[in-house]
């Protein structure tokens, strides 16, 4: 049983079809006004029926008030760290401190290297993603000017700037070993999704993580824990495919015995509809059983 004891937090994962965009939209608005903390944008450049990420998360954060938004994670072999780096500090000032950064270390190489970007092997992308954190980190440090030597990223006297308004979380979506032990000696959270880190999976790769994390002198629970969530609130059965009570005791089970902190649910179909349930049913009555279950008051 693992339960890290941090604050929960719940959001949308929408599809950010250019066909769709009046539903996106109604999806951050939900969101927004019903108190949820996150909109998760996934990012597919190549993808010829999605926006642009980038567009479509400054488009949310000019639209909304109070809620978070993040890449779900960012292609990094097609987004270059520094000037990725740049765009995130940018959205973090426009939008008041709601921005957070997801960064993936690539995947479904043909279409990216279709793109122009650089084919990477496995462990070609651990070692560019290593060093893509940090040369964000040094993006947006208070330095005159920072200089990194990679063998993937380099910086030559670049002026960072403008600074973030808030410290933005490096969250990285990452599921191999290597990969889990960069989060935890350098990141600030941990982007899984549930179709490929099941529930069985997930001791093991937090184990990962939080040896890494402690012999890096860090505190395990210092790393955010956000799980990706597919499934529909009175589906027919099956892992997050019931009614609400069976959803608010699989998602108490996730954060009080399997670590997960925040959960950002994918709406199998209906998705207007569905957040809107889960808004208002689901992540309530998640709060108040953590609490429970932790002696504590609920979450705000």
């Amino acid at each position: 049983m693992t339960d890290y004891g941090r604050a929960l937090g719940f959001g949308v994962f929408p599809t950010p079809e250019a066909a769709s965009l009046d539903e996106v939209l109604a999806l951050a608005r939900v969101a927004d006004e019903e108190h949820l903390d996150y909109v998760g944008i996934q990012d597919h450049p190549y993808q010829r029926r999605f926006l642009d990420t980038w567009m479509l998360m400054a488009t949310v954060l000019a639209r909304t008030e109070r809620v978070r938004v993040f890449p779900d994670v960012a292609n990094l072999p097609l987004r270059p760290p520094a000037v990725l780096a740049k765009s995130a500090a940018s959205l973090d000032v426009l939008s008041g401190g709601r921005f957070e950064l997801g960064l993936g270390a690539g995947a479904f190489w043909d279409a990216v290297a279709a793109m122009g970007g650089q084919r990477r092997s496995p462990g070609q992308a651990v070692d560019a993603l290593a060093e893509a954190v940090e040369v964000i980190r040094l993006m947006w440090s208070d330095q005159r000017s920072v200089r990194f030597d990679g063998s993937y990223y380099t910086l030559a006297g670049v002026q960072p700037g403008p600074p973030p308004v808030h410290p933005i979380g490096i969250w990285l979506g990452v599921g191999g070993r290597r990969t889990l032990a960069l989060v935890g000696r350098k990141a600030d959270g941990w982007v899984p999704s549930s179709g490929w880190a099941t529930p069985d999976r997930l001791p093991g790769m937090h184990a990962r993580i939080d040896e890494a994390a402690v012999s890096a002198g860090r505190d395990p629970a210092e790393i955010a824990r956000v799980y990706n969530v597919w499934g529909r609130i009175d589906g027919a059965g099956g892992f997050l495919q019931g009614g609400a009570a069976q959803w608010i005791d699989e998602l108490t089970s996730l954060a009080v015995e399997h670590g997960m902190d925040t959960f950002v649910f994918g709406p199998s179909e209906d998705p207007v509809a569905q957040l809107v349930r889960f808004a208002a049913e689901v992540a309530p009555a998640v709060r108040e059983q953590v609490a429970r279950h932790r002696g504590t008051s609920p979450d705000p």
